[in-house]
């Protein structure tokens, strides 16, 4: 009994020194490889490396470095890691078949780098959604929607859609679409548009603003307006000028017409029948 109470404690001691000192390194290592993260991330901001490199660099890293600190943990307690790795290669097909998606999203993830249609930061239209793109992984690009909603988006979701980058120029044409009535004389209100677009500053004279007649439709006539800005001012500037514009045709006599449909009717006089008036 004693020679198996004193083989028993050895062997506790032996494995649980050993159990311990793998989830020491698990501890330490997953801390070091965010730690290694980050600073990989800080050296290639302040280097003004593209801010999508740095998030899909960093997190390609990481994941490396938590597959060393996993195999350091088995080969603490003993595992042949040599021969995990080696059955990890030729289970490599199967798991390629299996995870096909996954492998999928880090191929297009690669291939968004170096297409590189939008940059963090940007506001784009992709997969249905829009958002700006707060990060990108090694799997999935997060998008942060106007109303503080995040998406994350599989990279072979994104490299198979049409993408949409509202901001990756400096400038964007705004276009509007005016109504006014038929009895409104159209010189008038042609001044009166430009004179609003002239009016602000945040509009840019190059390209020059365009006030155009656009079609007779069926209750209104529609003018455009085509005014050039800078991105970050385009919102702001759509709102103004809606506003802007009813108050200058309130104050011009300009009539904003509702829809609708003239009915005329006509009386008709009877025609006799020839029949009856013999």
């Amino acid at each position: 009994m004693e020679n198996y109470v004193d083989t028993l404690s050895r062997w506790v001691t032996f494995y649980g020194l050993k159990i311990f000192g793998a989830i020491l390194i698990l501890v330490i290592g997953i801390w070091l490889s965010k730690r290694i993260r980050n600073i990989l991330k800080n050296t290639l901001t302040k280097k003004n490396v593209d801010l999508m490199i740095v998030s899909f660099s960093s997190s390609v890293i990481y994941y490396l470095l938590l597959f060393v600190v996993v195999i350091a943990a088995l080969t603490n307690i003993g595992v042949q890691t040599t021969s995990i790795i080696a059955i990890f290669a030729a289970a490599s097909l199967a798991v390629a078949f299996a995870l096909q998606n996954s492998l999928s999203n880090f191929a297009s993830g690669i291939m968004i780098i170096l297409l590189r249609p939008f940059s963090i930061n940007d506001f784009v239209q992709v997969g249905g959604v829009s958002g700006g793109v707060e990060s990108m992984g090694i799997f999935t690009t997060t998008l942060n929607t106007p109303d503080n909603k995040k998406i994350h988006i599989p990279n072979s979701k994104i490299t198979d859609d049409i993408i949409t980058n509202f901001t990756a120029n400096d400038t964007r044409r705004i276009d509007f679409v005016f109504s006014v009535s038929y009895d409104d004389d159209i010189t008038k209100v042609k001044k009166t548009l430009m004179d609003l677009v002239k009016k602000d500053p945040r509009i840019l004279n190059d390209p020059a603003p365009q006030v155009i007649l656009l079609e007779y439709a069926d209750s209104s006539i529609n003018f455009g307006v085509r005014a050039w800005a800078k991105k970050e001012d385009y919102w702001i500037i759509y709102w103004d000028m809606n506003e802007n514009v009813k108050n200058a045709f309130d104050a011009a006599d300009i009539t904003i017409p509702y829809p609708q449909t003239d009915i005329h009717l006509q009386n008709k006089a009877k025609i006799e029948d020839p029949k009856e008036s013999r």
